[in-house]
């Protein structure tokens, strides 16, 4: 196991207890020994320091390649906040407005329908009364769905469409937005809450009025400003002996077992960019990213990617009132133990309310995690922020977000 071992008090280090941070270690140690995890690389700060770093095991067993802070990994559903912050950097430059209906950049979202019965061959349907707004796309209240969540008839019609935990090969972002958009809602835009595509249709949005590519956006608002070398949508063929496999629980009970075809991401280039999961990152990276977020969107050199109201504003609460995430009725995160106590603001999942939700944070804080268990939070209350990627799937496997707020928060000392 590798460590950063903090032995100099900082002005970070005083307000936490970084030796109690060793707590975070045996955790993972523990799911490691006993086969559960193939290996795990995690780091703590406060504010722009980092206090805790901390790697074991293997991103791939069979390779024998050391887990660490710059082995690549699928960012899955956290290249999420990602595009979230680029979408608003672009907010702040004026290229679009929260309110403004997707169908003046997506004419395919014209006439919306609604799900009201029946089977996923011929549902029966009603017009939309209200148009998806970009509001909708960023809080997951659009209506849209993932075909793996199984839960409805409107999931297997995506499933139908060749959408579950991937997409119909050769496809083009523009044509799976297309399809989306002919697929049934399963609500009311802006009525209930529900994981789905929206991010992957708000990175089109994106590409149009900008008239670049993804890739090009983070580049020039997220990777570049921050200094981040390794995060992108294609991994180049000289860095693929870095990057990680996804591994699963054996269903003999046994050691996980590698999981294909997941662990192909990012050995190949996709056929279309997708914005909700598509991202490859390292852990050292995604911590710059967390970094700038708990210092309110400025870098450690002071370069800006975000402005501090902006990003106060987007990790608000934005649902409306009645709406939240553990009344949706649908085991759509089943990785968390509750969706009790929690909002959502613009790209991440918010705490309002820790005794419900069952955490020992802080009202405020707000995260994400994804299907390969890679999970990260920030808490502006107290400057805290965390990450830990042990590359296992699903997510649900093991309660790890909980757990792991669980040895981090317990480190602080006021």
């Amino acid at each position: 196991m590798t460590r950063l071992d903090d032995a100099v008090t900082t002005p970070a280090t005083a307000r936490i207890d970084a030796g109690r941070l060793r707590h975070l270690d045996g955790y993972f140690e523990r799911l490691l020994v006993d086969g559960r995890i193939p290996g795990w690389s995690a780091q703590v700060g406060l504010g722009h320091e980092l206090v805790h770093e901390s790697s074991g095991g293997y991103a791939d067993i069979e390779a024998k390649l050391p887990f660490g802070p710059d082995v690549l990994i699928p960012a899955m559903s956290l290249s999420k906040p990602l595009t979230s912050v680029l979408a608003l950097a672009l907010y702040e430059r004026g290229y679009f407005g929260l309110h403004d209906p997707i169908a003046q950049y997506l004419p395919e979202f014209a006439a919306p329908q609604v799900y009201r019965r029946g089977g996923a061959v011929w549902p029966e349907t009603r017009p939309a009364a209200e148009p998806i707004r970009i509001h909708h796309l960023f809080t997951h209240t659009s209506g849209l769905a993932y075909g793996f969540h199984q839960a409805h008839p409107v999931d297997e019609i995506y499933l139908k469409n060749g959408f579950g935990w991937g997409s119909p090969p050769g496809i083009s972002l523009a044509q799976a937005v297309e399809i989306w958009a002919g697929i049934p809602l399963l609500y009311e835009p802006g009525t209930s809450w529900n994981y789905s595509v929206a991010t992957d249709v708000l990175g089109r949005i994106l590409e149009l009025v900008t008239g670049e590519e993804l890739p090009d956006l983070l580049r020039t608002y997220i990777t570049e400003p921050l200094g981040l070398r390794d995060t992108g949508f294609i991994v180049p063929e000289s860095r693929q002996s870095r990057l990680g496999a996804i591994y699963s629980p054996d269903p003999a009970g046994g050691r996980v077992i590698r999981s294909e075809p997941l662990s192909a991401i990012g050995r190949a280039a996709p056929s279309w960019w997708s914005a909700g999961s598509g991202i490859i990152t390292t852990v050292a990276d995604y911590g710059i990213f967390l970094r700038a977020l708990a210092a309110g969107g400025v870098a450690a050199d002071g370069t800006r990617i975000l402005g501090a109201h902006t990003l106060r504003f987007a990790t608000r609460n934005q649902l409306p009132q009645g709406v939240s995430l553990g009344d949706s009725g649908r085991d759509v995160v089943p990785a968390l133990d509750t969706l009790d106590g929690l909002g959502f603001g613009l790209g991440f999942a918010t705490v309002e309310n820790p005794a419900d939700a069952r955490v020992p944070s802080s009202p405020g804080e707000y995260f994400w995690l994804s299907a390969n268990s890679f999970h990260a939070f920030v808490d502006p209350g107290t400057g805290l922020w965390a990450l830990a990627a042990p590359q296992l799937f699903p997510s649900k496997t093991l309660p790890l977000l909980s757990r792991f707020r669980q040895v981090t928060y317990q480190a602080l000392t006021r």
